[in-house]
């Protein structure tokens, strides 16, 4: 059990160091290659805020716990509105005003009830995961044509100036690329192994597991991004970052588990986890959308419930953990 709760402290920091690095040398090694500096901003740069839950759910498919993927991906989903949104309205009010939000949130009730309906045969198949891949293709396709198109893009804008101000060699770019991918796949399994040694040492599920621990831990780049939001006052970055990793978790971290290994989905996912994810986004688009249209602030108030809901549902979750190991 140490040896389990030190791999996953090990795996954790070292998962979201590789993937930091892992998307600088990316970054930097499109950039040398002449990429658009949007089509970095949105596919690169927003890759890798999911590259921990992308990694996690592909290595714990692949080791034969899809229990463990489909938790990461939808746990990670309620982390970040329940948590981290909840936690910086908390510390700053959110101004919701964007003209990219208004399009994103309803997207992504959307996307949720499509995702949803595959759940309700009981399983998640094959089939399922490659329609999840296919529509997150559609939906990254559609946005890099409309911001193609368009002439403004505040995320284009500010990874344009990390870019520019701080360029590393193409060399270096590569080596970071390399190193970043191959510390993401051991952190990866290093952390997977200890997360599923400790479910069963507990005798819980490794979908618990995957919801709480998991969860948190593969979400702390987008909370590391939230801070630094708040820090420079950019609170279309907050949103448009969560919305943006709720998107990748769950249609390409989901469906990527499937397509890997399909598997059983317990009648809970449905009723307890998929539909709390469903009620807190379209919480947060109700908090968005007031009186006077969108230009409104997601409170403090607004945060304070969002943590509540969060500590109620992990508390539940951990009482079922006390539950199994008292059995």
């Amino acid at each position: 059990m140490v040896m389990a709760i030190g791999a996953i402290i090990a795996g954790l920091i070292l998962l979201v160091w590789s993937a930091d690095k892992f998307v600088e040398g990316a970054a930097a090694t499109a950039k040398h290659l002449g990429m658009p500096t949007l089509l970095i901003g949105m596919v690169i740069i927003g890759f890798g805020t999911s590259a921990p839950e992308l990694a996690v759910s592909a290595m714990a498919a692949a080791d034969g716990n899809p229990g463990l993927a489909l938790g990461n991906g939808y746990g990670s989903n309620i982390t970040n509105i329940a948590l981290i949104v909840g936690l910086t309205a908390v510390i700053a009010p959110i101004a919701v005003h964007s003209q990219v939000l208004r399009k994103e949130l309803p997207l992504l009730v959307v996307l949720t009830l499509i995702a949803g309906s595959q759940l309700l045969d009981g399983e998640l198949s094959r089939l399922d995961g490659w329609v999840l891949l296919g529509v997150f293709a559609a939906v990254m396709g559609w946005s890099i044509f409309q911001g193609m198109r368009g002439k403004e893009s505040a995320l284009a804008d500010e990874s344009d100036v990390q870019l520019t101000s701080d360029l590393m060699s193409m060399k270096v770019a590569i080596m970071w690329l390399v190193v970043g991918l191959v510390l993401l796949i051991v952190s990866s399994r290093l952390l997977v192994w200890g997360a599923v040694t400790i479910a069963q040492s507990l005798g819980v599920s490794d979908l618990v597991i995957g919801l709480t621990i998991v969860a948190i831990g593969t979400s702390l780049p987008e909370l590391a991004a939230a801070m630094a939001a708040v820090r420079k006052n950019e609170h279309d970055l907050i949103l448009g970052n969560i919305l943006g990793s709720g998107l990748f978790n769950t249609l390409a971290v989901v469906g990527l588990a499937a397509v890997i290994e399909p598997m059983a989905v317990a009648s809970e996912v449905l009723y307890r986890d998929w539909t709390l994810m469903l009620a807190l986004t379209v919480g947060l688009l109700a908090m968005g959308f007031g009186a006077t249209g969108w230009r409104k602030l997601i409170s403090r108030f607004d945060g304070a419930v969002l943590l509540l809901v969060y500590v109620a549902y992990t508390g539940y979750l951990l009482s079922t953990v006390v539950a199994a190991s008292t059995s």
